[in-house]
């Protein structure tokens, strides 16, 4: 289960309790820190918390400052630096000496009323529901008379409405294109707005689906990939041709498990585009099948087990499958090189590639990385 599904179980349940809450989300990063904006962390009225902002610095500070932080009922950012000037110790300096990792965090926090609609949890069980990205913009700093619109949002939902918490319809206007444009970069960013003689700075967070991941094989070392994928918050499918193998109880916690002939067995093309495929059935006469339906849709990734003669004779004996769809998606053999042989480090050899795949990134050791280890979010000036 992912931070974002453990943060809205933790919503719901509050809300059948009467309970409100404080949201926190990392909204801007200067310089380097742990979580990226749009990380998340729930706050309950003791203290506890779901979710993460921090590797473990600024979780215990929030948890005890939150409510009063926000007890005038408007968003407040909070700003923690890992320098800050002045030759007197203090609460902050000792708060950001914990970071360590040499950059400054903004957090908007907020609260969750029982009984209220809020826009970011209205917005990700949407993503998680219908399976489609939605864009969300959050005003987080301004000047002037602007300052009051912090915490102001507008949202395009998966099936493209737009969704507003009472914002200004000026502010509405201006975010509309990068809203909609966000679905195109699908990244998130930050830009930087005039409003009349003021400025405002928001955040435009992507909000993709859970990504899906469509394993090919239910045999042993399936188990620990399903597994692992689902500790990520992913959709997974298991699909095998052996009735005695695709068992419901063998894999609790697939989302899907199909069995599908080989004669009959087409896959149903909504389950394999934008996903990771990955066959694994140490059948040959399976993995061809599944290779073949593969390559003829459009996963994003295409991973085939087993030795690079092995997947060089199927793509021989599969017509034209040089020019399939999904041919240059295809990585044989698939995983990254860090040897064992366990069903548990095959499983996490392949879902790091898979990740980095995803990610744009080549996998490589960090220490061998010469730029920063995350991208820093684009800014945009209107």
């Amino acid at each position: 289960m992912s931070d974002v599904d453990k943060l809205l179980d933790a919503l719901e349940e509050l809300a059948t309790q009467e309970q409100e809450a404080v949201l926190a989300t990392v909204v801007k990063v200067e310089g380097s820190a742990y979580r990226r904006p749009g990380a998340r962390m729930l706050i309950s009225q003791v203290g506890s918390a779901v979710g993460t902002v921090s590797g473990g610095c600024l979780e215990s500070d929030l948890a005890k400052k939150a409510w009063w932080l926000t007890e005038h009922t408007q968003p407040v950012i909070r700003t923690y630096s890992t320098g800050i000037p002045g030759d007197e110790p203090g609460e902050e300096e000792e708060l950001a000496f914990g970071l360590g990792c040499n950059g400054t965090v903004h957090i908007l926090l907020e609260r969750v009323r029982v009984g209220q609609p809020f826009l970011p949890a209205q917005l990700l069980r949407q993503v998680i529901r219908e399976q489609r990205p939605a864009a969300l913009a959050t005003v987080i700093s301004g000047t002037g008379e602007a300052a009051a619109l912090i915490g102001a949002r507008a949202a395009v939902s998966p099936s493209g409405t737009l969704l507003q918490n009472g914002s200004p319809a000026v502010l509405v206007g201006l975010l509309m294109d990068d809203l909609q444009a966000a679905f195109e970069y699908k990244k998130t960013a930050l830009h930087r707005y005039k409003m009349g003689a003021e400025q405002i700075e928001v955040l435009l967070e992507y909000l993709a689906p859970p990504r899906k991941l469509v394993i090919f094989g239910a045999g042993h070392d399936a188990q620990p990939l399903v597994a692992m994928a689902k500790q990520q918050g992913w959709q997974v499918t298991v699909i095998d041709a052996r009735s005695h193998f695709i068992r419901r109880e063998r894999f609790p916690n697939a989302d899907q498990v199909m069995h599908l002939s080989l004669e009959f067995g087409q896959v149903p093309s909504e389950l394999t585009t934008n996903a990771a495929v990955v066959i694994m059935s140490h059948s040959y006469l399976q993995d061809r099948h599944w290779l073949a339906q593969s390559l003829n849709q459009r996963p994003s990734y295409v991973g085939q087990l087993g030795p690079r003669s092995r997947t060089e004779r199927m793509l021989a004996e599969i017509p034209n499958s040089h020019s399939q769809p999904a041919f240059e998606q295809l990585h044989y053999p698939m995983g990254l090189d860090i040897g064992g042989d366990t069903p548990e480090v095959i499983a996490l050899s392949l879902l790091a590639e898979i990740t980095a795949h995803f990610n744009g990134r080549k996998g490589e050791m960090l220490k061998a990385r010469e730029a920063p280890i995350h991208d820093a979010e684009p800014v945009t000036q209107h």
